[in-house]
């Protein structure tokens, strides 16, 4: 896991303070070692090398084993790579980047892990390949060589890189299948093309200007959504989205970023009984988790108490028992004052099954407005909930434990119908079908195992079923805005104000329907910004066995009722986890993971401090928020209207525009 940064030029000129401040902006990323390359433009002619934070006589894998030095400034360059190294596979000074081909045609930076590269690197060993390090980085490069952009199909990782051939003058730039680690784009008025880890390292790039992309900020205020586009909330700024790669000549880039998609999810088609189902993605599951150990430094997990997470720890700590290293697992928790939001019974229950090492925090209302700013920064853009702040003190555990890599559950939810929001379709696909003693079965079983009542139930079918017109009321009682919103000033942007939703499959009666636009737009995504930047924010890495794509394709292609029925979601995973999971976990029907007492700290805690927060964010906003969202607050604060996750987003979206300095041009 690293911090990558690039720039193409227009015309040649000195890059290397450009390059250097990217690469410093995102010294979080990588502390262990820092490299840069300038490549002028006679033939991009390797000018001038860099390591700066690395001692000097260290030697590099394929820069002819000379001392590394100090990079010289350089007039004429046109192309600059730059690198930060969080160091975790082949610790040695072997796997510095930027890297090279032995020939010094094929230069790459990267960041993420390619956990099958021990497989990939014997078979490009009988293919006639020689390689001088053990790192996963020179395993892409041989790949590119023998395979070219197919390459990218082999790969079972996260990735993010961006690879230079400078004898055909071309850039080929990536990223994994779900998007698991990110890659931004953004073209300067001053003639450089910059691509990035972090939306922060524009900043310091002539140019920059800060302003809010007003569409993208209307659907992260009104209806919750992030990184669901390929835009972001900066207006010019892009990301190549999960699955995407760009390969052209340099030339092109000022002119256009030729994306497309290498990764299309296809789902495998299973035939079989639930046994066999089970036991297949327990297999699966298993190798996931093995590949996500690979690691030359420490690994440990996050600990929810949860189904997802639990599974993970308990799976891992089965391997490494049969490795004789179950002594070295670490565990890493979020928990909370108020018993209503406190999952510490249940993890105890884990750590007392796994006898794992157990670390616990207790993140603190006191200290969340005095961290917001920095975490604002870490996370270039506003965020959800305070959830991520309680996942932010898992990830500063880790690291002040000095676990380097963390396995998490992200994607679990998503792909075996873990949230209760699936009611919707499943109930939907019943009655669409003609299944009422089913549908009837499973509405009484929803009432019995989650509390929903027929009313909850008729809701989450509506929901499904009506048109656009009769879902407005549901909306408002689920906390979303109507469309046009009172505190919402249309006049300072121009936006659609229409419900996003149902052009991304949410108006669905198929479950797998509904787990695939979770998995690509409106939920993984968003999920997988949040967990980047925390993580990254401390130097640790994380690691998602759910989102291997095996895992993913196997189960997109598991019938529905094989992950959804009898009201009991993630099916195929309890019957999976029978005997590895302790079973008050396996059976637990509630679901929490990482949150915070947000509504009492609201409520009942702090009301008066989250109201001068929320003055803050409508001054803040330039007009865009306007004093109505203080009356819904006073309404919430006294029960006359539902909590809802609206209020931390005015509050986070007021500091993003300070921290950032955004600007609104109407």
């Amino acid at each position: 896991m690293c911090g990558i940064a690039v720039l193409f030029s227009s015309e040649p000129r000195p890059l290397d303070d450009h390059i250097r401040a990217m690469t410093a902006a995102v010294r979080h990323r990588g502390p262990d070692d820092e490299g840069i390359a300038l490549f002028s433009a006679k033939g991009l002619e390797t000018t001038a090398l860099g390591g700066v934070d690395t001692p000097a006589g260290t030697y590099d894998a394929r820069m002819t084993y000379a001392p590394r030095r100090k990079a010289e400034p350089v007039a004429d360059a046109v192309v600059a790579l730059g690198h930060r190294r969080l160091s975790i596979v082949d610790l040695s000074p072997a796997g510095h980047q930027p890297m090279c081909t032995a020939d010094r045609r094929f230069w790459i930076v990267y960041n993420g892990e390619i956990y099958n590269y021990v497989e990939l690197r014997t078979e490009l060993e009988l293919l006639g390949h020689s390689f001088v390090s053990h790192s996963d980085t020179e395993v892409i490069l041989a790949a590119y060589r023998e395979w070219g952009e197919q390459c990218l199909g082999r790969f079972n990782g996260m990735f993010a890189f961006v690879l230079v051939d400078r004898t055909a003058r071309r850039v080929f730039a990536a990223r994994d299948r779900f998007g698991v680690k990110p890659l931004y784009l953004w073209r300067s008025s001053r003639g450089l093309v910059a691509m990035a880890s972090e939306i922060k390292q524009f900043s310091v790039l002539p140019g920059w200007s800060p302003v809010m992309n007003g569409q993208r900020a209307y659907e992260f205020l009104n209806w919750g959504l992030l990184d669901h586009t390929e835009e972001t909330l900066f207006n010019g700024v892009r990301q190549l989205r999960g699955g995407e790669c760009l390969h052209c000549p340099l030339e092109e880039l000022p002119v256009s970023f030729p994306i497309k998609r290498w990764y299309q999810m296809t789902p495998r088609s299973f035939q079989g009984d639930r046994k066999a189902a089970a036991d297949e993605f327990c297999a699966l599951f298993t190798d996931a988790v093995r590949l996500r150990l690979r690691a030359d430094v420490p690994v440990g997990s996050c600990l929810s108490g949860g189904l997802d997470s639990s599974s993970i720890v308990c799976v891992a700590n089965n391997l490494l028992r049969s490795a004789g290293a179950a002594s070295q697992q670490n565990t890493f928790s979020a928990c909370a004052k108020v018993k209503r939001y406190d999952e510490r019974k249940y993890i105890d229950i884990v750590v007392d099954r796994t006898g794992v090492h157990a670390h616990y925090v207790y993140p603190d209302l006191g200290e969340l407005f005095e961290t917001l700013d920095v975490l604002t920064w870490h996370q270039d853009e506003p965020f959800g909930s305070t959830s991520i702040y309680a996942q932010w003190h898992v990830f500063k555990l880790a690291a002040q434990a000095r676990v380097k890599v963390l396995l998490d559950g992200q994607g679990a939810d998503e792909l075996l119908g873990g949230y209760h929001g699936f009611f919707a379709p499943h109930f939907a696909g019943l009655f669409a079908t003609g299944r009422w003693g089913a549908l009837l079965r499973e509405i009484r079983a929803a009432n019995r195992l989650h509390g929903l009542g027929f009313a909850g139930a008729s809701k989450y079918l509506a929901n499904a079923v009506l048109p656009e017109l009769l879902r407005r009321p549901l909306r408002r009682l689920a906390g979303k805005s109507s469309s046009a919103p009172t505190w919402f000033d249309r006049g300072r942007l121009a936006i659609d104000d229409r419900d996003p939703f149902p052009a991304y499959g949410f108006k669905t009666t198929s479950v797998d329907q509904m787990a695939h636009t979770l998995l690509t737009a409106t939920s993984v995504p968003m999920l997988l910004h949040w967990e980047d930047r925390d993580s990254m924010a401390h130097s640790v890495e994380s690691r998602l066995p759910f989102l291997d794509f095996r895992v993913a394709e196997f189960l997109m292609g598991l019938p529905a009722e094989m992950k959804l029925w009898d009201a009991t979601t993630k099916q195929v995973l309890r019957e999976s986890m029978r005997g590895i999971l302790p079973e008050p976990i396996r059976m637990r029907m509630d679901k929490m993971g990482f949150v915070t007492p947000e509504e009492p700290w609201v409520r009942q805690e702090a009301p008066e401090r989250f109201r001068v927060e929320l003055r803050r964010a409508v001054d803040a906003s330039q007009g865009v928020i306007n004093d109505a969202i203080l009356d819904h607050f006073d309404a919430i604060v006294a029960g006359r209207a539902p909590f809802n996750f609206l209020i931390w987003r005015m509050i986070s979206f007021g500091r993003w525009m300070d921290r950032f300095g955004v600007r609104v041009v109407a």
